[in-house]
């Protein structure tokens, strides 16, 4: 089972995440400050970081941020009902998804299943490495490059990237890409699917602003393509 950092400082949140999560036979790693939970990284090795927003000294974006510098570590934040303005800050961060509090064991578990699934190869029966323009794509191993050097992508962006550029030129709108890549059946939040498009234009794009990849129709979707 997946190794999961629990980062919370409500410690009635904190530890029922926990012990819901133990009980579903996970390793849990719990912090209470955004500070201890950065630290234990390195020991823990989780596969997966649970985050909170609200955190006291070092915030959860402020978290989120340092993990990016170093490491593509899946990140789901946790957040309280109404703090919009936050889940979008801690999505352009690097985050790869979110959880409103208080959510049951199921969802939470649901939600990091979906989240690291977007790691695990899933590209049999294609061509292992596809070449679009200065980017040359590996499905089997799950990396970019650019003109020759490796591009770090979070597991969401990874996975919308793969989703995309597997149709040329289709165009797919928000909330099919939520289907496919977040794995949210019901109307999710197109909000995960912007900030997502926006880190990945970042990366693999010569300009954000004109993008050559990723494009924009406006009231439809997003496409990949025409190079």
């Amino acid at each position: 089972m997946p190794r999961v950092l629990l980062i919370e400082d409500d410690p009635s949140v904190r530890e029922g995440v926990e012990l819901g999560l133990r009980r579903r036979g996970h390793e849990v790693r719990a912090a209470a400050t955004g500070e201890a939970g950065l630290a234990a990284l390195t020991e823990f090795r989780p596969d997966l970081m649970l985050l909170d927003l609200m955190l006291p000294g070092m915030n959860g974006v402020q978290v989120c941020r340092r993990v990016r510098e170093r490491s593509q570590l899946p990140i789901i934040m946790l957040t309280a009902r109404g703090d919009d303005f936050d889940v979008v800050i801690g999505l352009e961060a690097g985050a790869d998804d979110y959880i409103v509090k208080p959510a049951r064991t199921e969802v939470i578990e649901a939600r990091i299943s979906a989240v690291l699934r977007r790691i695990t190869p899933s590209g049999q029966g294609r061509t292992a490495i596809e070449v679009h323009g200065d980017l040359a794509v590996d499905r089997a191993g799950l990396s970019v490059s650019k003109s020759g050097r490796n591009v770090a992508l979070a597991p969401s962006e990874l996975k919308l990237l793969l989703h995309l550029s597997a149709a040329p030129e289709q165009v797919f709108s928000r909330q099919q890409l939520l289907e496919h890549v977040w794995e949210h059946s019901f109307h999710g939040d197109a909000r995960l699917v912007d900030a997502c498009v926006a880190r990945l234009r970042g990366k693999i794009e010569d300009e954000a602003g004109s993008p050559r990849y990723i494009q924009t129709l406006r009231g439809f979707g997003y496409r990949f393509g025409p190079l």
